[in-house]
């Protein structure tokens, strides 16, 4: 039989293994350990894992799921990504104007429908949203003023509630499955209320709503209101 070892980029050798004990009337009673490996793969110098040697494990284990939680691109990032945060799992993205689905809950009294959003600036991380209106749908930059996002659910500071909503986002590690997923879960989500007496536009924000749903008109940015930020006060 031919060798074909050579062929492989990388070879991985047997350097020590881990037997766990334990006792059979005691199942909270074990012990673990340790072997090297000699250079044809066979266990020897047997003796307890030592505490250097768990904490070395533990290291490396941590270090491991580390890596698996880090953001990665699934190829070249959109024009919609400003900035992200590998480690921490936080990204900022925009998106323009759009005609989108709208849910209300029945006590606002307010139809859900389609209607026309602003554009809007997202910062997010795999468990909480922040969410702020544009008036342009430029590409933002760092000296970009920001506005009060015009809709229920969303406190002063740009914060959203979410509700009940189960945000499932924890395990995703792709920067554009991360951004959808906020994207759909937030409007996805039915407007109940506004947060702290916040009202986050000039005038009434349940007759704007009931203005825009289901016809047609183009979101009113004069309605929009400024919150003294602009977008390098959010960069990461």
């Amino acid at each position: 039989m031919k060798d074909i070892t050579s062929n492989f980029a990388t070879y991985y050798y047997p350097k020590s293994a881990l037997i766990f004990y334990q006792a059979d009337e005691d199942a909270s009673k074990s012990y673990v350990e340790h072997y090297d490996m000699d250079k044809n793969g066979n266990p020897i110098n047997a003796h307890p894992l030592t505490v250097r040697e768990a904490k070395k494990l533990a290291e490396s284990l941590h270090i491991d799921e580390e890596k698996d939680r880090l953001l990665k691109s699934d190829g070249i990032l959109d024009s919609s990504i400003l900035s992200f945060d590998a480690k921490l799992g936080k990204i900022i993205w925009y998106t323009k104007a759009q005609y989108r689905p709208l849910h209300f809950n029945k006590g606002l009294g307010i139809v859900s429908g389609n209607a026309h959003t602003p554009a809007l600036l997202w910062v997010a991380d795999r468990e909480s949203l922040s969410l702020f209106a544009l008036t342009s749908n430029r590409r933002p930059t760092p000296n970009t003023e920001l506005y009060h996002a015009p809709f229920f659910n969303v406190y002063q500071n740009g914060n959203v509630c979410m509700g009940t909503v189960e945000i499932e986002a924890n395990e995703t590690s792709s920067i554009t499955e991360l951004t959808r997923l906020w994207e759909a879960y937030f409007f996805n989500s039915y407007f109940s209320h506004l947060m702290s007496e916040h009202n986050p536009i000039k005038g009434n924000c349940v007759m704007l709503w009931e203005s825009l749903v289901n016809a047609d008109k183009l979101f009113p940015n004069e309605v929009l209101l400024k919150n003294n930020l602009k977008l390098k006060d959010k960069l990461l």
